[in-house]
């Protein structure tokens, strides 16, 4: 039985991806033991409680690392479509999705649940809602996203 742990901002999204704040090296491990197979990182290398070596310790527990890093105030849809691809590539691997707070990453998960998993706008914002509001920026780049692709962020959508 894996050991516990306690990530800040937890949130399960499906039998194959989590998503949450920065997890801490022993939770790596515990990530590791619940049959996870890849690692994104979303969070800037200069956060808080970065870990500096995270990509070297997710390899050498086995699983995939990938780091795109997207400035809290400043996302793009480049940051977007880089991430989205990449969900595209792990579309049969278990994934754990990272960033400081899980606030990008709730943001981009909702977006990627919109757009590719063709989820209703108001399921998708539940989960969306769990983590956070988001502030005028991500809102601002929630709608052009979501308006680049034709969608809208009605809760009939």
């Amino acid at each position: 039985m894996p050991k516990p742990m306690d990530v800040r901002n937890f949130l399960q999204l499906s039998k194959r991806i989590a998503t949450s704040g920065q997890p801490t090296e022993p939770d790596f491990a515990v990530i590791a033991e619940r049959g996870y197979t890849a690692v994104i990182n979303l969070a800037m290398s200069s956060t808080v409680h970065a870990l500096p070596a995270e990509g070297d310790m997710v390899n050498d527990l086995g699983m995939t690392y990938a780091h795109l890093p997207v400035p809290f105030d400043r996302p793009t849809a480049q940051h977007f479509t880089l991430f989205a691809s990449l969900m595209q590539e792990l579309s049969q691997a278990k994934v754990w999705v990272h960033c400081a707070l899980n606030l990008r990453v709730s943001a981009f998960m909702y977006l990627y649940n919109r757009i590719y998993r063709h989820q209703k706008a108001d399921e998708a914002a539940a989960m969306l809602h769990k983590i956070w509001q988001p502030d005028p920026v991500w809102s601002s780049f929630i709608t052009q996203i979501l308006n680049t692709h034709g969608l809208s962020n009605t809760p009939t959508d």
